[in-house]
Parts: C-alpha cells; structure tokens; sequence
C-alpha cells in the first residue's frame, strides 16, 4: 500500500478496482441469503441494484482518470465530451433499469437500496483500508 504523500493515479485506479472487487464479493455473498428469505425477485433486484452501483463506480473511475491525465498534463487523455456522454447516458440507463425492475419485479425494494448501497459500503471499505495503512 502507498503512503499518502506518494498516492498516484495508478493507486487511485487499484483503490477503485478493489472496491468493484468486493462490492462483486459481497453481491455474490448476499444473493443466496436474499433469495432464501425474501425470494428470487428480491435476489433480482439486488443484483440490478449492484450492478448499477458498480457501473457508477466505473463511469467516476473514467471520468476522475480523464481528469487526472488533463490536470497532469501527461500522456493523452481520452475526450472529455466522450466520457461526460457515457456517464450521463449511464446515469439515464440506471434510472430506466431500476425504475422498470421495480415495476415488473415484484420484489423488496430494500434489495434494491442495498444493491445501490454496496458501492459505498465498498469505497467505505477500502478508504478505511487505506486510513489504516497510513495511520498504523
């Protein structure tokens, strides 16, 4: 792990990706758990609700490196308009799919908070993880 006055842009990149990692992790921990008490809809909407957290990670993940590269001034950064484009059409596609799986799934709409939640609890998780390697 990095000490604070020498994170980079690559830590930055690894710190995201592990946390997509267990957000993955404790999406395909909780899902049997979901379905066993609340049924397969519900597992269903956690899954979409994960899904859609993850690929919000992602899109910030691109958006921030994009940002970095310009700010550093080195290598050549991917076109702003393109990445702005794709994390709006993603920010309009999740709010489509959780709208309609809420409307055709006949399942908790507490698994789909959750699911949208993982992605905190993730960033949570590894921005911990790095307070208490830099701290200790």
């Amino acid at each position: 792990m990095p000490e604070l006055a020498g994170y980079s842009d690559e830590d930055f990149k690894q710190t995201m990706l592990r946390a997509l990692r267990v957000e993955a992790i404790v999406t395909l921990l909780a899902m049997p758990l979901v379905w066993w008490k609340m049924g397969w809809q519900s597992a269903a909407l956690l899954l979409i609700g994960s899904v859609i957290s993850g690929s919000g990670l992602w899109e910030w993940l691109r958006l921030m490196t994009v940002v970095m590269a310009r700010m550093d001034g080195g290598g050549k950064p991917a076109a702003m308009g393109g990445v702005l484009t794709g994390f709006f059409l993603r920010l309009g596609l999740a709010f489509g799919v959780a709208y309609g799986s809420l409307k055709f799934l006949d399942g908790s709409v507490y698994a789909l908070a959750v699911g949208l939640g993982l992605g905190v609890f993730a960033l949570s998780f590894e921005g911990l993880r790095l307070v208490k390697t830099w701290t200790v």
